[in-house]
């Protein structure tokens, strides 16, 4: 009964901005470490960010890092990942993921979502 449901992916172009939205239901995500990840075809599923519990503390991949930002609103009991400057090696599945340990590792997150798919052409 506990499910994340992503939102907001679509093809976009190379430098283009995208928004991601994941809404949690059956859990509070204040009470949570939420993270992305992101899986290309062929490839392992890699950490993108996370946002700690409080919302005060944000953690991301270099490849992303000073493209991406991750935000929650609690009111909503949402999540956004805000994408700028696409780059065709952004393409991926994104998910959106809950857990009590977080981190950059997958076993740190126990609810995930169904994944958006993110194309990114030149």
């Amino acid at each position: 009964q506990v499910q994340l449901v992503e939102s907001g992916g679509r093809s976009v172009r190379s430098g283009d901005s995208l928004r991601l939205s994941c809404a949690a239901f059956g859990i509070t995500f204040n009470f949570y470490t939420v993270a992305w990840f992101r899986q290309a075809p062929g490839k392992g599923r890699e950490f993108v960010g996370s946002i700690d519990r409080s919302g005060r503390y944000t953690s991301y991949a270099d490849s992303v890092k000073d493209r991406f930002t991750i935000s929650g609103d609690y009111d909503k009991n949402t999540n956004d990942l805000l994408m700028n400057s696409l780059k065709p090696e952004d393409a991926a599945v994104y998910y959106c993921a809950a857990g009590h340990v977080g981190g950059q590792m997958i076993g740190g997150y126990q609810f995930w979502g169904q994944g958006t798919q993110v194309t990114v052409s030149s």
